[in-house]
């Protein structure tokens, strides 16, 4: 029987990048849906829950995906109100990547070392990376802070990561790269999320850190969101840092995506969303 992946996005055009990347999951088809939403995605659940055996529902999965994580989560949990009983399938969610490039990123950060009790400041934190990367800190004991260029827009992050997941993460306006500056004086992990192009902090700001443990960038476009990482960095050790470039995570990201994809055919009630990932990376990395 054939493994077929379910694919909702919630963007007009469905993201190829997932479609492969499924693909190379293990996925034998990937059937591509856009402009999904709470609204519109009841009888597409239905097809796939109603159509095979109980024992043969396992080959068949939802993906949610698509470039906004607070679409991407609303449209994850109204397709599990659909499902009952015995009829549902597993899913998995990753809008914007955002998901499996944070567990990457972290479980990276974590390897061979414990974060407990440490400060992290993430950059431009108020993105779907930025989110789910202040999460998994946070629950590594971690104290987390998120910048942003407005305070209230970033503390409204603050909060929603909070109510859904029960960990606190603090707030820090910093619009300019002198009070982003002053934001990562005394923390021991620097993050930076945001957009391509935008340099967040120059190396001048960091390098003279002596609490600095770890940094990471998740910008694979130059120049870097932080300047004096490289994207090919993997815990090389840079003024005292294990530094970490996007694409020295990168590969990880990949892996784990594909092997996220891969269990969703191991059973039909499998969910995999940010803890779970996490979890999943953090077996996988070495």
């Amino acid at each position: 029987m054939k493994k077929l992946l379910y694919q909702f996005d919630t963007d007009a055009l469905p993201s190829v990048f997932d479609n492969v990347v499924a693909h190379d999951g293990g996925a034998d088809q990937v059937i591509p849906y856009g402009s999904i939403s709470p609204q519109n995605v009841g009888g597409l659940v239905e097809g796939a829950i109603f159509t095979r055996a109980p024992r043969d529902k396992k080959n068949t999965a939802i993906f949610v995906g698509g470039s906004n994580l607070l679409a991407g989560e609303a449209l994850y949990l109204a397709v599990q109100k659909k499902f009952f009983g015995n009829f549902r399938v597993s899913m998995m969610l990753d809008s914007n990547g955002a998901n499996t490039t944070a567990a990457a990123c972290v479980a990276w950060m974590s390897h061979g070392r414990s974060l407990q009790g440490m400060k992290a400041v993430i950059l431009a934190g108020t993105g779907p990376v930025g989110q789910r990367a202040a999460v998994m800190l946070a629950q590594e004991g971690v104290r987390v802070s998120i910048t942003g260029r407005q305070l209230d827009k970033t503390q409204a992050t603050c909060d929603a990561i909070a109510q859904r997941f029960g960990v606190t993460v603090h707030a820090i306006a910093a619009p300019d790269l002198e009070s982003r500056a002053a934001a990562v004086r005394d923390t021991q992990i620097i993050v930076a999320t945001g957009a391509s192009g935008v340099v967040l902090l120059e190396e001048e700001h960091w390098k003279g850190l002596s609490g600095l443990k770890l940094v990471a960038d998740a910008n694979a476009t130059p120049p870097m969101g932080i300047a004096g990482v490289d994207i090919m960095d993997k815990g090389a050790q840079r003024h005292g840092a294990a530094v970490f470039g996007a694409i020295g995570f990168g590969a990880l990201k990949l892996a784990l995506h594909r092997a996220c994809i891969a269990r969703l055919f191991e059973q039909n009630d499998l969910r995999l969303d940010a803890n779970e990932i996490y979890a999943i990376a953090k077996t996988m990395v070495g």
